[in-house]
C-alpha cells in the first residue's frame, strides 16, 4: 500500500495534540488536518493516538540478545532479528544500537570483536528483514586497553552515527558509590567479591594509562568523520565543561543535578533513562530522571535496557511532571532526532517520513497497537 488515510485519530504534533485526519503517501506524510471528519475509505482510529515513530539513541537491547547471560553467547543473526522485532513492537522506527567496545574481561561481550555482527546487519537489511532502521552508537570504554583495537571494524562503517565516551572506573561518575557497583557486577555479571575487588584495583591503573590517550583518539576520529559525540554519566560541572570543550553535543545520563544544570547552561542535549522514569529512580543510586524533568532538565528519553519503557515513560512525564502531551512525545521522537541531526523524521508534519504508530490507552496504560516505517506497516 502506497497510500493510507487515517481518520478520527488523536494526532500529536511538535507543539499540540488534536483529533484529526492524516494522509500518508509514498512513504511520506502527505497531509494533516484538524477536525473530527469521517472520511470515506479511511481507517477509523476511534480516538487512538497517532504518534511519530520513536527515535532511540541508546539501547543496550542488542547486547542483551547477543549475550543473554554472563558468558553465554547467542548466534548473531537470530539475536539481531529478535532485537529488531522487540524494538519495532515498542514503536521505535529509528534505533541507534549501542555497542560497547573495550573491556578488561575478554570473555565479556564488550571485549570481543563485533565484525561478524556488521555483516549480519547488512545481510538482514538487504533481505528486507529489518523492521526498524538500524544505526550504530559505539560506546567507547576509555580505560580499556583493547578499546581502540576493538573499534577497528567500525572505522569506515557508515552505520556508525554516534560515539559516546565512557569511563566506568569504580569510584567516579556512575559508580561514585563503589558498593552500588559491587551489587551490579556481582549480580548481573556473576563476579565474585574477590574478582570485583581485584578489578577495582586494576581499573585505577588502567584509567591512568589509557583513558586520556583513548579520549583524544575517539574525539579526533569523530571530528574527522563528522560523527556526533556524547559524554556519559557526567557527575560534575567540570565533566560537562570538558565535554563542551571537546565539541560534545549530548550529555547522556548525568548523575547529579549539578551536572544536568551545567549541561543546560552549555547547550548540551540531556538524555535520561526511560526505565529511571518508570521505576521512579536510578538503579545505580544516582539522581532520578523525574527530578530533572521537574526542573525541565530533560530533553531526551532513552529506553536503555527496556525498549518498551519509552512509551510508558513519555506518558509518565505527563502525569508526574506536568509535561504537555506534545512535550512528552517529543522526548522520544523530535528531540532525539534533532540531537543527531535527523531532520526528516521525529514528528507528524507535512513531508516528513511516514514513521508513526497507533497507541491506545487503557486503564491509564498506553499500548502500541501498530507501527509503520516509511509508510509500510512493520509491527
Amino acid at each position: 500500500m502506497t497510500t493510507l488515510t487515517i481518520t478520527n485519530a488523536r494526532i500529536v504534533t511538535r507543539d499540540r495534540d488534536f483529533i484529526g485526519n492524516a494522509r500518508m503517501r509514498c512513504g511520506r506524510i502527505a497531509g494533516v488536518d484538524e477536525g473530527a471528519l469521517r472520511l470515506a475509505g479511511a481507517e477509523d482510529w476511534n480516538g487512538d493516538f497517532l504518534l511519530p515513530g520513536f527515535v532511540e539513541l541508546h539501547t543496550d537491547n542488542l547486547e542483551k540478545h547477543l549475550m543473554p547471560r554472563p558468558k553465554v553467547s547467542w548466534p548473531e543473526f537470530p539475536a539481531l532479528l529478535a532485537h529488531d522485532a522487540e524494538i519495532a513492537a515498542a514503536g521505535i522506527t529509528t534505533v541507534y544500537d549501542a555497542l560497547g567496545v573495550g573491556d578488561v574481561d575478554e570473555a565479556a561481550l564488550r571485549g570481543k570483536d563485533q565484525s561478524g555482527l556488521m555483516a549480519c546487519l547488512d545481510q538482514a537489511e538487504q533481505a528486507g528483514l529489518l523492521r526498524a532502521e538500524h544505526r550504530l552508537h559505539i560506546r567507547c570504554e576509555l580505560p580499556a586497553p583493547n578499546a581502540v583495537r576493538l573499534f577497528e571494524p567500525f572505522v569506515n562503517n557508515p552505520r556508525v552515527q554516534l560515539l559516546s565516551l565512557m569511563d566506568h572506573t569504580p569510584g567516579q561518575r556512575q559508580w561514585t558509590n563503589v558498593e552500588q557497583a559491587r551489587i551490579y557486577y556481582t549480580g548481573k555479571k556473576g563476579w565474585s567479591d574477590e574478582k570485583f575487588d581485584h578489578v577495582v584495583t586494576e581499573s585505577k591503573t588502567l584509567q591512568e594509562k589509557y583513558a586520556e590517550p583513548h579520549r583524544r583518539y575517539f574525539i579526533d576520529h569523530a571530528r574527522c568523520h563528522g560523527i556526533p559525540l556524547a559524554s556519559h554519566d557526567d557527575t560534575t560541572p567540570q565533566h560537562v565543561l570538558d565535554a563542551r570543550e571537546a565539541g560534545i553535543a549530548v550529555s547522556e545520563f548525568p548523575t547529579t543535578g549539578e551536572a544536568a544544570r551545567a549541561a543546560r547552561e552549555h547547550g548540551l542535549g540531556i538524555v535520561m533513562g526511560a526505565p529511571n522514569v518508570v521505576r521512579g529512580g536510578s538503579h545505580s543510586g544516582n539522581i532520578s530522571a523525574t527530578a530533572l524533568a521537574n526542573e525541565r532538565l530533560l530533553d531526551v528519553l532513552s529506553s536503555d535496557y527496556v525498549p518498551a519503557s519509552l512509551l510508558g515513560a513519555a506518558f509518565a512525564l505527563i502525569d508526574k511532571c506536568g509535561f504537555s502531551v506534545a512535550q512528552a512525545v517529543a522526548t522520544v521522537s523530535l528531540n532525539p532526532a534533532r540531537c543527531v541531526g535527523l531532520g526528516d523524521r521525529g514528528e507528524i508534519a507535512l513531508d516528513k517520513r511516514a514513521d508513526f504508530s497507533r497507541v491506545r490507552v487503557l486503564n491509564g496504560t498506553p499500548s502500541v497497537i501498530a507501527v509503520w516505517r516509511g509508510g509500510k506497516r512493520v509491527a
